[in-house]
């Protein structure tokens, strides 16, 4: 069966807004073999930030990056011939990615995204499914809230699945 190629991603907010990404983890995989890794602050829309408590960036991390536009410029070529995307709590990713995409008026990545919390209570019926609990049941490496982390933890996790015979093609 063929192994698919997949982007791992994961979004760090400012505040409650969707449109409220400060930071982002993306990883690609071919078949089981991570190929890509990037992380990008990401200035917000407002100045408002309530959980640096959980990922320490603040709005003098951002002041001077660039909004969510000029960073997804560079970032959108990692999504070409991508089967899927994968994300933990995916629902929560999915939404701040399309959300930012249409306040900035870009057409968001029209791929599926696979939910690695499912994933985790399916093919292994782990239970709490947070990352830090699914990872330290899989014995995979995490800092929490790093975007990059994150985004590889998700990688790995889809990677381990499909090893334990998991295919996103089969809709399971």
């Amino acid at each position: 069966m063929q192994k698919p190629t997949f982007v791992a991603i994961d979004f760090e907010t400012a505040d409650h807004g969707r449109d409220s990404a400060c930071a982002v983890g993306i990883v690609k995989v071919r078949g089981t073999r991570i190929i890509h890794e990037e992380t990008r602050l990401i200035r917000p829309p407002r100045r408002t930030f309530c959980f640096s408590y959980l990922h320490h960036i603040t709005w003098e991390h951002v002041a001077d990056q660039p909004a969510f536009r000029q960073v997804w410029r560079t970032l959108r070529p990692l999504f070409e011939g991508v089967d899927f995307l994968a994300a933990h709590n995916a629902s929560f990713d999915r939404s701040v990615l399309h959300t930012c995409c249409e306040k900035a008026r870009i057409r968001p990545p029209h791929q599926d995204f696979v939910c690695t919390v499912r994933l985790a209570r399916r093919v292994w019926g782990i239970y709490p499914s947070s990352l830090p609990h699914v990872c330290l049941n899989l014995a995979l490496p995490l800092n929490h809230h790093d975007p990059l982390s994150d985004a590889r933890a998700c990688a790995k996790i889809v990677i381990e699945a499909m090893q334990q015979g998991w295919s996103p093609y089969r809709g399971d």
